[in-house]
């Protein structure tokens, strides 16, 4: 899954709150459910992960303040990160490396592709569309997901010709790359409740 092995930037999870529950963006196939994964087994966990995945990283925090889940993970890629750092509600708990799932340009079978395609992406891996289009394409136009697996059911359903997204999204909805695949060495954040002011 990944190309060298992932690190720790900052180990303040072994002496915060255990580990019961994670989330992070979905829906599932995305790479930060990879990330969420990785931090479960990495943790020492061995039984079934605990993952809940949500339409959006904010969706996640308001399910940490909830307890619904014990931890969050995002990836330090997403735009809006700053607004955890800054949440006083919430507490980091650390950092690490890991690399993403293959990322590629697939599409529907049968699918005819135009030489201008329309193509799914989220924002953070959009500077990727123009590095994997297969010489012979052009972009049409960028049309914004909310995660790598959405905008590969966008591609399922047809809503676009393309899907930049990962293998695990593509595998999901029996799409096929017409690109080459490359991972993404990526920063993940992990974020707890803050305790409570004493």
């Amino acid at each position: 899954m990944t190309t060298e092995a992932p690190g720790w930037i900052d180990t303040a999870l072994t002496n915060g709150p255990s580990i019961d529950t994670i989330g992070t963006l979905g829906p599932a196939g995305t790479s930060s459910e990879q990330a969420a994964l990785y931090l479960w087994a990495d943790r020492g966990r061995d039984v079934v992960p605990e993952i809940r995945l949500y339409d959006s990283y904010e969706e996640v925090g308001e399910a940490l303040r909830e307890r619904t889940v014990s931890h969050l993970v995002i990836a330090n890629a997403y735009a809006g990160v700053h607004s955890f750092y800054m949440d006083p509600g919430l507490r980091f708990a650390g950092a690490f490396l890991f690399d993403t799932p293959h990322y590629g340009i697939a599409v529907a079978p049968g699918h005819p592709i135009p030489q201008r395609a329309r193509i799914a992406t989220h924002p953070a891996p959009v500077a990727l569309v123009e590095e994997l289009l297969p010489e012979g394409y052009a972009v049409e136009e960028i049309l914004y997901a909310a995660s790598t697996s959405a905008a590969a059911g966008q591609a399922r359903r047809r809503e676009t010709d393309l899907a930049l997204t990962t293998q695990p999204a593509a595998k999901a909805n029996e799409l096929e790359f017409i690109s080459r695949t490359r991972t993404i060495r990526m920063l993940w954040s992990v974020f707890t409740l803050a305790a409570p002011a004493a």
